[in-house]
Parts: C-alpha cells; structure tokens; sequence
C-alpha cells in the first residue's frame, strides 16, 4: 500500500504562507470594494505583466485553455483550416483547434528538449494551414527563430502555448512576447499560480488585443452590443488580485527553481546515472515548471516511487494524437520520438521552496527503486 507522501508535488501551502499578508490583503480589498468581474485588479495585473514580459498588451482571461481558443477565434480560424502543433503537451493544445472547426496537423517532437521539432514543420504545412502553435514544455522555450521564419515565409500566425514557460526567457526575451500572440495558463500548479483557473494572452499588435478583449466579453463591443460571437472568458477580479501577490516574489521564485534543478541534475548525475536528465539550450533560461526525466521501465519506477512516499507524475502518458479523440484521424499522423518519450518521462516533486534536504531524500529514494527495478 502506498504510504503518504513524504513531500508534495508542487508546495502551494508553504507558497501562500510566505506571502499570506500580501495575499491576504489583496483579497480583502476586494471584498471591501465588491467589484469581482473586471475590477481594477485586473487592469492593473495586465499592465504589470505586459511590462514583465515586454509587449504593448496582456489580456487577462478565464483559463490558459479559453487564452489560446480567443487566440484562434482573434486570427479567424475555423472550419476547413488547419494548425500544426505538438503531440505530446496537454490536450488543450490541440483540443482549441478542434473547439473552432479547424484540424490539429501533429509535427513530431525534439527528443533532447520535447518540443515541437522545428525542422519537421514545414512538411507538414499545406495550403490549409492558418497557424502553428508550438508548446513551451516544461519550462523551456521551443525553437522560435526557426518557427518565427517559417511561418513568415508561409504568412502563418505563431501562437505560443506558454501555459509552462511564463518567466522562461529565449536568447533575452521572455516567453509570451516571442511571437505574434503569446499565451499562458494561471492553473494553480504554474510557475505563476492563482487560486483557481485563470490565463493571459500577450502581442504588441492593437487590432488583436482589442478582438481578444472583446471576445472574453461575449463579443460585446458596448453594452447589450455583440458584432462577433465571443465567449464567457473573463478573469475574475479576486484571482487577478492573488496573481499580483504573487509577482511581487515572482522573479526570486524563478532563480529558485533554477537553483532546484540545478540541485537535482548534481544528486541525480552522482546516484542515477542512468537517468536522462533534462536538456536545455544555452541559449534558454527555464523556469522548470516541471523537472523530468527519463527512465527505463516508467510505470514501475513511478508506482515504486509512490509506494515510498514520493509524489511522481507522468506529463504526459499518451501523445494527444494516440488519445480516443484523434487517434482514428488521419490527421493524427507518425510521431514515434512522442510515443517513445510518452513511454519514459516522469516529473520529480518541483518548486521555489522544495528544500536541499528533501531534494536528497527524492533522488535516494529514485536511486533505491531504479536498482530494484532493473
């Protein structure tokens, strides 16, 4: 029977109790002043992250999933149109695509670092493609001077899923301000977390901002005034008000992370030295939203894992074009390095406050299960 876990995952408790003045503060606030949809925090959250990130316009919105729909909806795909993206990410990735009418087209993925590969894309792009949504897995950046080009040369939209990678950087710029529309997710296990669903789109392009604010308003242009179907995808004013909270600590939480991974790569290198540790490019900085590797007989050595107290999770188990919904569509293509990695990756417990001596604890308890598993 699996015992309790020794640690957890991601510690969101020990997050809010560093910074609970602050969040408590800020919360209060808003219930002194009542205005939970599209209060002043979320203008003034907006405006902080458009600076953080470097672009003209942050749109906050209801969820990293309902940011990258608006996304679509705002550049006109549907019906008949297609959107190439990376098979192996959460299912939201693909599942906007389909939410509009348009065909997720699954480009295979860089075995070293799990993004889309950038030298595949443009064989997959046809007279149908409208846009390419590459994935910022895990923290890091994927391959955007390559991706910027192509799509230049092809006149596509680039949308950046960064639902893992806000406060990454790519060669100087932050993730979100990398391509014409930058998304993110505020899930409350993010490296930028609310206390429930919450997300952002960025871009420095006017006419986009001003369709993305008007379609998480139902498509309402002034009140009781709707030119263009929208959604219901506002972020509600008491999350906003917990994000800002957040940022104040925000960049000492990045270099903490940093500093985590760099911790793990020493004590896995030294007593796993089986394990394929995490890559990263020198020319990105992540912000290891998860720390994954790659180990032999997976499913074992994650239930071993759990059984000793040590939370593991798999990001992720199948490539979206092998899940029920897409599988049986030719569009749903050969990805063999994703279904490989699908097979071997498994997520350490990871985040700003996850201490040296729990660190030790994890990486022994790998090295104990790794050499009963071989």
């Amino acid at each position: 029977m699996p015992m309790q876990p020794k640690v957890p995952f991601i510690d969101l408790k020990e997050q809010y109790r560093v910074l609970k003045p602050s969040i408590d503060a800020r919360i209060q606030a808003v219930l002194d002043h009542g205005q939970y949809i599209m209060g002043p925090e979320v203008a003034e959250l907006e405006s902080c992250l458009a600076e953080y990130v470097g672009v003209e316009h942050c749109v906050g919105a209801s969820s990293g999933t309902d940011t990258m729909m608006m996304a679509l909806m705002a550049i006109g795909v549907g019906p008949g149109d297609e959107v190439i993206t990376s098979p192996f990410s959460f299912i939201a990735s693909a599942e906007v695509v389909s939410l509009v009418g348009a065909t997720p087209v699954f480009v295979d993925i860089d075995p070293t670092t799990y993004n889309i590969n950038s030298d595949l894309i443009e064989a997959a792009i046809t007279e149908r493609t409208k846009a390419i949504i590459p994935v910022s897995l895990y923290g890091q950046c994927a391959d955007f001077d390559e991706i910027n080009a192509i799509a230049l040369r092809h006149n596509l939209v680039v949308v950046e899923d960064g639902a893992q990678s806000f406060g990454a950087e790519y060669k100087g710029k932050k993730s979100c301000g990398l391509s014409s529309v930058g998304s993110t997710s505020f899930f409350p296990s993010k490296p930028l977390g609310c206390y429930g669903d919450g997300g952002a789109l960025f871009t420095n392009d006017q006419a986009l901002a001003d369709a993305f604010r008007q379609l998480r308003i139902h498509g309402q242009s002034s009140r009781y005034h709707h030119p263009i179907i929208g959604i219901n995808g506002r972020l509600d004013t008491l999350q906003a008000a917990v994000l800002l909270s957040k940022m104040e600590r925000f960049e000492q939480e990045v270099e903490a992370r940093q500093n985590v991974a760099t911790r793990y790569r020493e004590l896995v290198s030294i007593q796993c030295p089986t394990v394929v540790l995490p890559y990263l490019h020198s020319h990105n900085v992540s912000v290891y939203a998860q720390f994954t590797i790659r180990v032999d007989n997976r499913d074992a050595v994650r239930q071993k894992m759990i059984d000793n107290g040590v939370p593991v999770a798999v990001h992720y188990p199948v490539a979206i074009n092998r899940q029920p919904a897409y599988q049986n569509t030719v569009e749903a293509g050969s990805t063999p390095v994703s279904d490989e990695m699908a097979s071997k990756v498994l997520s350490l417990p990871m985040g700003p406050d996850l201490d040296s001596e729990s660190q030790e604890m994890i990486v022994s308890t790998l090295a104990s299960v790794l050499r009963d598993t071989a």
